[in-house]
């Protein structure tokens, strides 16, 4: 993300080159953001290289960084999440046009695939196929019509099983749809041609089909090793009498062609890929541009996040005396405005942090005894963040109540207003209602939810956490209260927020999540929370129209997401309900006792 030599200021590196591989089951496009990042960054400083050397005006310096801001996604004047979601959704639909083609024409210059053979078993004859050659098509228009048919699933099963011979081997669990143009004769084709690929049939199942020209629709479940079930694929699809055909999932469990998402807090290490959006050493309006000494802080302080592990303690930053001083002028303002402005949750916390001298003027608290307060309070604990997060994985931590913090300071030049997140912001706007239960159970459930997501629903999660979590209001007493992080760390909007000035909405999701945000200037509509229970209810009631096909939990006790895809994973779940259920019907009872 920062310069990575002390000698030449424009070379420069990114979260890349800090990312974790993954096998290409679990690979996530957003990896290729990092390069697009990386790119652009070159693109800029080379410029700047030429203009310096050009001695250009400062004018039209100006003018040639606005357009390469803008041609990169971000022409706005700070940080936002939900920027970062969209600008992550057409890299995301690029990059995997990209892939989808390459498989496609990957596939179009294979003739077949070999064969995987069982022991004990042998080809079938040529006789013996499941189909007759003459029917396989064979004129150019529809060979193109075939190939374009290669689903995303098929080019996800494909890269697995060219990881390692023995992923090609590995007999995997799909359900295939083929579409029956000539009535349920058909059937035996697909039966004979799932024997002569050495599958095991497992379920079968038809209907109607709803579809112009065909007669019904075929769900079978298979299973079959991962090359035999491509070629399985390619060759019903050659056959003229089905309509079309498609591979739907794998293992008999959530759509292969779903985000990968992690599924223990270990994996978090994994999701570290930063948007390069914000930063001394590329943005002319950061106050630290030409602040050589604060760039290469900010660049010792993102090295340190770099190497955290999961299970490793918390780093210890060394704070500067400029640094506390900068926490100092925003601590006492904010000290200032909360009583008055801030939602009770947040106070009664701020109190409780100063009485347990976490939160004092004189210095910044260490993200470490902040963990600690909140792991007590509510289950949250911190890691440290070296920089802006994508979308996707920023909120892929709150799943697991985790929430990923930067420790780097704003620049002492600009102590009320800071282009990106910094611990400030985390610390004074973000930590004391997280160790507030309801709160804490809210952000969570925005996590949950975000687990798997397509891209245009993280886009609509991560608007939905911008006007709430960042930016929110909510009744108390008759009165309009802050609770956003964003509102209590920055004085001037929080003034703006509360005052006539904007228009204030009820919140309910799905409205909020489709609000256009303003960056610009100060925001022209809040949202306004009856209260966080009634935030969480609708929260939910959204949540459950969403495209995901499947739930999941947390499991605090294995720091594990659970994805309750089969029966035996929701009677596990049902017994351990009827535990919880036992325990508070006890509860009750006893406190219906009398006490002689």
């Amino acid at each position: 993300m920062w310069s990575s030599s002390d000698s030449d200021p424009f070379r420069v590196s990114c979260g890349a080159r800090k990312s974790r591989s993954r096998s290409p089951r679990g690979t996530r496009c957003v990896q290729i953001n990092n390069q697009r990042f990386m790119e652009a960054k070159l693109n800029l400083f080379s410029v700047l290289k030429t203009i310096f050397k050009m001695h250009t005006e400062p004018q039209q310096v100006i003018q040639i960084l606005l357009n390469c801001e803008e041609e990169n996604g971000y022409p706005s004047r700070r940080r936002s999440l939900v920027d970062d979601a969209r600008f992550e959704t057409i890299v995301v639909k690029q990059t995997k046009q990209t892939v989808l083609d390459e498989a496609r024409v990957k596939a179009n210059d294979s003739d077949s695939l070999e064969v995987q053979q069982v022991p004990d078993q042998h080809p079938q004859a040529v006789d013996d196929l499941p189909y007759d050659p003459e029917e396989i098509v064979s004129n150019g228009a529809q060979d193109d019509e075939i190939d374009a048919g290669l689903t995303e699933e098929e080019v996800v099963l494909q890269n697995a099983a060219s990881e390692s011979p023995e992923a090609e081997k590995e007999v995997v669990r799909a359900a295939v749809v083929v579409h029956l143009r000539d009535g349920m004769g058909s059937l035996g084709r697909i039966l004979k041609a799932v024997e002569t690929f050495h599958g095991t049939v497992v379920h079968l199942e038809s209907r109607q089909s709803r579809s112009d020209g065909v007669m019904f629709d075929v769900l079978i479940k298979v299973d079959m090793a991962r090359a035999n079930l491509l070629q399985l694929i390619r060759s019903l699809r050659q056959t003229a009498s089905f309509g079309s055909v498609a591979v739907l999932a794998e293992n008999n469990t959530v759509n292969v062609k779903a985000p990968w998402f992690p599924k223990h807090a270990s994996e978090l290490d994994n999701c570290n890929h930063l948007m390069t959006k914000y930063e001394p050493d590329l943005d002319m309006n950061h106050p630290g541009f030409a602040d050589q000494v604060y760039r290469a802080r900010r660049k010792e302080i993102a090295e340190i996040a770099f190497s955290y592990k999961y299970g490793d303690p918390i780093p210890h930053i060394n704070y500067t005396e400029t640094e506390n001083k900068t926490w100092s002028a925003v601590f006492a303002r904010v000290k200032d405005l909360m009583q008055k402005h801030a939602c009770s949750e947040y106070v009664a916390v701020f109190h409780k942090l100063e009485e347990e001298k976490i939160f004092v003027n004189e210095r910044i608290p260490q993200l470490q005894e902040m963990s600690d307060f909140l792991r007590k309070n509510t289950g949250f604990t911190l890691r440290p963040a070296a920089g802006l997060l994508t979308a996707r994985d920023f909120l892929a931590s709150l799943a697991f109540r985790i929430f990923q913090s930067t420790q780097y300071v704003r620049h002492i030049n600009s102590p009320y207003h800071t282009p990106e997140p910094d611990c400030i912001h985390e610390l004074l706007g973000h930590m004391p209602l997280l160790a507030d239960p309801s709160f804490a159970q809210f952000s969570q459930e925005i996590g949950l939810a975000s687990l798997g997501a397509s891209d245009e629903e993280i886009e609509k999660l991560s608007t939905v956490y911008w006007f709430t979590v960042e930016f929110g209001l909510c009744k108390e007493n008759n009165e309009v209260k802050a609770y956003g992080a964003g509102l209590l760390s920055a004085y001037g909007e929080l003034l703006h927020a509360i005052s006539d000035k904007p228009e204030h909405r009820a919140f309910e999701p799905a409205s909020t999540a489709v609000q256009p945000y303003q960056d610009q200037e100060y925001q022209p509509i809040y949202y306004v929370a009856e209260s966080f229970e009634d935030a969480k209810e609708k929260f939910r009631r959204w949540v459950s129209t969403m495209s995901r096909p499947f739930e999941v939990r947390f499991n605090p006790h294995t720091e594990r997401v659970e994805v309750l895809d089969s029966v035996d994973k929701l009677d596990t779940l049902v017994s351990q309900l009827n535990t919880e259920i036992l325990h508070l019907t006890n509860a009750i009872a006893k406190l219906r006792q009398p006490f002689c």
